[in-house]
Parts: structure tokens; C-alpha cells; sequence
């Protein structure tokens, strides 16, 4: 295995973390967890639908980055033109997701408010309704998550050619702090408040600098494969 493979894992990883403790992914999680949580009664059955939820979200992260990856891998035309040019491209992607991420770059997108509507229809299914909404609010991609998944994992996987590696620890790492606060949830809602708190001041921190870091990147790479600086 070799260095460069070890870093994009790493990488993987933390693109998945860092997306799920963005603020719209955060609060989606947290309200749907909680909210499925109060039905249910029983903290072994609310930390149960936590498990369901983040295996519905990592799924999700999981088949369709493999898919994508796989599909433009498999397909001789383009995977030569990616080969040749990916890391060209790299550059200027890795600029403007960086953009997004310092806040320089903004956007929106209607699929949160599709998940909350999805999400009012399955919450009478009990336990697996968490299985459900993970898989509907993983489709639901904010700003902040669709520039991270499709921005930089899906080239990054394609660079590497892993279409199952990369996508899974990235779907694995957005897990993380799902089961947190599942935990959370079952001790009771100061917990919660509180690691909330923490949470988006050390995102807004880990943001920022992943931001600067991959503009910095993005600038070294287009001066290296675009403009042959060195």
C-alpha cells in the first residue's frame, strides 16, 4: 500500500466527518434521531434506530460513490481522458471546494426541505424509520456535503481508481458522529446541547482550515500540471 493510497484514506475519512458535522447534516441528525428516539421509548431501541439510521446514510454514501467511480472507471473513453487529466482538473476543483468551505462560495439546494417532507411520512415505521431517513436525508445533500461528496471524493476515488475503498471509508466516517449522538440522545438532552456546542465550534474551525488547505492544494496543483511552473 502505498503513501499516497494511506492519504487519500485518511482523506476519505475525514471529508465524511467533516461532512456530517456540517450544520445542516448535524441538525438533520440530530432531529431525526431525537425525534425517532421520543417514539420509541426505550433508549436500547433509540440507540438501535441511531445504528439503523447511520447504516441507511452510509449505505447511501457507499453505492453511490462506488457507482459513480465505477461507472466513469469502466467506461474506456472517459476513464483514459480522466487518467490523462484528472489532475488537472484537480486543481481547480480543489480551489472552489475550498472556496465553498472558507464561505467565499455559497449555494443552495432544495434537498433538504425533500427530506424533511420524506422524513414526516416514514416516522411512524418505529425502529426502521431510522433505516429509512438515513437513507432519504444521505440523498438530501446540502451545499456543504454536495461539494465535499462530489467535489473532492468522487475525484479523488477516481485518481486513485477505488471505487469501493475510498467511497466506504467516507461513508463510515460520516457514521461517526451519528452514533455520538445517538448515545447522547439516550443520556439525556443537556448532553446533547452541550456536545452540539463543541461540535460546531470545532467545525467551524475544521472547516476553515480544510477550506484553506485545499485551495492551497488546488493551487499547487494547477501551477504544477496546468501552468508548468515546476
Amino acid at each position: 500500500m502505498t503513501d499516497g493510497l494511506l492519504l487519500a484514506m485518511a482523506t476519505a475519512a475525514w471529508l465524511g466527518i467533516l461532512t456530517s458535522i456540517s450544520p445542516c447534516p448535524l441538525a438533520t441528525n440530530i432531529a431525526a434521531i431525537s425525534f425517532i428516539g421520543r417514539r420509541i421509548g426505550s433508549p436500547r431501541a433509540a440507540v438501535a434506530t441511531g445504528l439503523l439510521y447511520t447504516l441507511g446514510r452510509t449505505l447511501v454514501y457507499v453505492v453511490l460513490g462506488t457507482l459513480l467511480v465505477f461507472s466513469l472507471l469502466s467506461a474506456p473513453g472517459v476513464s483514459h481522458v480522466l487518467q490523462k487529466y484528472m489532475n488537472k482538473l484537480l486543481g481547480p476543483i480543489l480551489i472552489l471546494v475550498g472556496m465553498v468551505l472558507v464561505g467565499l462560495i455559497s449555494f443552495t439546494t432544495k434537498g433538504s426541505r425533500l427530506g424533511e417532507s420524506v422524513g414526516r411520512r416514514v416516522e411512524t415505521w418505529g425502529m426502521w424509520s431510522g433505516l429509512a431517513l438515513g437513507v432519504v436525508f444521505a440523498l438530501s445533500f446540502c451545499p456543504s456535503s454536495a461539494a465535499l461528496f462530489f467535489g473532492t471524493l468522487i475525484p479523488l476515488a477516481v485518481t486513485h481508481e477505488s471505487p469501493l475503498l475510498l467511497p466506504t471509508l467516507y461513508g463510515a466516517g460520516t457514521a461517526l458522529p451519528v452514533l455520538v449522538f445517538a448515545i447522547l440522545i439516550v443520556l439525556g438532552t443537556g448532553a446533547v446541547g452541550q456536545a452540539f456546542n463543541r461540535i460546531a465550534q470545532f467545525e467551524r474551525w475544521a472547516r476553515r482550515v480544510t477550506g484553506v488547505i485545499f485551495i492551497g492544494i488546488g493551487v499547487y496543483f494547477s501551477l504544477v500540471y496546468i501552468f508548468r511552473v515546476w
